[in-house]
């Protein structure tokens, strides 16, 4: 038979009738009745007293009894409570919370049982704890850090306003950093909830008909002053019309979280590009930029939280936009992916398999 663990599939031996076994206890249970013969005969030639014949095959038997019991209560100790013992006292280990426990399976793997089917699929729920805890551990951090930057940078600037003699100038320059700092910390706040909400499933999306295109237009237009700023060049390919059933606010922090990558990644001088095609079976939307691009490692994490490839970026953003998109994205029942090149751009790629609908 065959048995799953950590996403594998593996042989598992499962014999309702071993002949080995069969033949060990056939010959041992031929024995036991041989030296039950002879002693039957030695006794009766010894001609003992009737009471003592007995008493001497009743002892024979006791001590063949004896003997199994011992024998099937090692067997049990060996295949089955020594290692429940062991995974017992692991599991006790990694409710303490150390996940560097590890189990030996008890076979090679042509000969698996569900014994050792369960010792690895242990194995592996520790190893995905250790990694859950990882992330836990990192994720206080960096919200630590995210939250006492700026923070610290308010309390530097109102310190420095409460000085009477300082310019105005620079009055105005320092409640203006102080708006910007407060405004990243509500940020990093809202996201972190939504992003929670979303984790846990406690927000469902609510599925309701709207215009795709007509959408993507009104986020875009929210970067204009941005893009005219840095002096980019911004192209727009879409259908006239598109109607879909989906959840318009959180399809919305996806395409705002996206274009807004691409303007600020964006050198002044360059192009960032908005396209949204259909076919009768999915919609799909890609946000593209001829910025800084990334490297494959920087892609390999782009979707974790607070992750941040470009450092030099890090004052601009939290790590959290691309986790929450992606989040969003799947919940819809859709793809959320990337190719860059370094120093040439990056491209978003959105499918969604919504149902369209009429308006």
């Amino acid at each position: 038979m065959t048995g799953q663990t950590a996403g594998k599939e593996y042989k598992v031996r499962q014999s309702l009738f071993s002949m080995s076994l069969f033949w060990k206890i056939f010959l041992t249970m031929l024995l036991v009745s041989g030296l039950h013969t002879g002693l039957t005969v030695l006794v009766s030639r010894l001609e003992f007293h009737g009471g003592i014949s007995t008493a001497i095959i009743i002892a024979y038997w006791l001590l063949i009894a004896i003997n199994f019991t011992l024998f099937i209560r090692y067997q049990i100790r060996k295949i089955y409570e020594t290692p429940m013992k062991e995974l017992a006292q692991a599991a006790n280990a990694v409710a303490g919370g150390d996940f560097s426990v590890y189990l030996p399976i008890k076979h090679t793997a042509e000969r698996l049982d569900y014994l050792d089917v369960l010792i690895m699929d242990f194995n592996k729920m520790v190893e995905e704890l250790g990694s859950i805890e990882t992330l836990k551990t990192d994720f206080f951090s960096n919200v630590s850090h995210e939250i006492k930057t700026p923070l610290a940078v308010i309390l530097n600037y109102a310190q420095s306003l409460q000085d009477p003699k300082l310019a105005e100038e620079l009055r105005q320059e320092y409640i203006k950093t102080m708006i910007q700092s407060s405004r990243k910390l509500s940020g990093l706040i809202t996201n972190i909830l939504k992003l929670s909400k979303l984790e846990k499933q406690s927000i469902q999306p609510v599925a309701e008909a709207y215009d795709l295109c007509e959408q993507l237009c009104e986020c875009a237009l929210q970067f204009e002053e941005l893009w005219e700023e840095k002096q980019i060049e911004f192209e727009a390919e879409l259908e006239e019309r598109l109607s879909i059933e989906a959840d318009a606010s959180l399809m919305e922090l996806v395409w705002n979280n996206l274009l807004s990558n691409a303007v600020k990644f964006t050198e002044p001088g360059g192009t960032v590009r908005l396209c949204q095609t259909s076919t009768d079976d999915e919609v799909v939307v890609t946000v593209s930029d001829t910025g800084c691009g990334m490297k494959r490692e920087t892609m390999n994490h782009i979707f974790d939280k607070f992750y941040q490839g470009d450092t030099s970026h890090s004052t601009e953003g939290n790590g959290l936009g691309l986790a929450l998109a992606i989040r969003v994205v799947e919940l819809a029942g859709g793809t959320l992916s990337v190719e860059s090149e370094l120093g040439k751009g990056t491209r978003f790629t959105v499918r969604l398999p919504v149902t369209r609908a009429g308006i």
